[in-house]
């Protein structure tokens, strides 16, 4: 019972990574601006974008985990998808 189609969580995420990138360029600090703003915003850029891959890892482990679950569940009951 394999699904198929759009993994809207995929491109959700993909949706938020572009969005830090875009935020990042309009936040990208001025000449006279402190000089710990640079660092400050890639470091927090790198950590967003760092927290949603985890996130959509942990989302593959999970799609992972119940197509196995399902699997067994079929095998056990002796049926066939």
């Amino acid at each position: 019972m394999e699904e198929s189609g759009t993994d809207w969580k995929a491109l959700g995420y993909l949706v938020s990574i572009a969005s830090v990138f875009f935020l990042g360029a309009v936040a990208w600090p001025k000449p006279g601006d402190p000089v710990w703003h640079l660092p400050g915003l890639i470091l927090g850029m790198a950590a967003s974008v760092i927290g949603m891959g985890c996130r959509y890892k942990a989302h593959l482990n999970q799609k992972r985990e119940i197509r196995q679950t399902k699997k067994e569940a079929l095998k056990a009951t002796g049926r066939k998808r």
